[in-house]
């Protein structure tokens, strides 16, 4: 015999926009948290538009289509547009240091 299970939603709590309050934080420490959490998505923005900007000057620079540099990267064409066009969300920078890496280029990463 088989129990039915309850798959509905019962109750939906209305986000406030600080995903750190909605947890249940302290004012101070959830608005503390979220600052923090959007400097580190600016920051990993900021490299990965810099990681698109050099594929997109490769691809230009060899004079590749697309589709060709699709096919290079080991990628779809519908996501080389995507890199053009820095839709930063769709890449993490992993994806992106291996296309550089597919693409014949040295990614270095510096510390200071």
């Amino acid at each position: 015999m088989t129990d039915k299970i309850e798959t509905g939603t019962t109750h939906v709590t209305k986000a406030d926009g600080n995903v750190f309050a909605d947890l249940g934080f302290e004012p101070e420490e959830a608005t503390r948290l979220l600052a923090q959490s959007n400097a580190e998505i600016a920051r990993a923005d900021e490299l990965k538009k810099q990681l698109m900007q050099a594929i997109s000057e490769w691809i230009q620079e060899s004079g590749y289509r697309q589709l060709d540099a699709a096919n290079i990267l080991h990628v779809s064409r519908p996501r080389i547009s995507d890199l053009v066009n820095q839709k930063t969300d769709k890449f993490t920078l992993d994806s992106l240091v291996g296309m550089l890496g597919s693409a014949g280029k040295t990614v270095r990463l510096q510390v200071e």
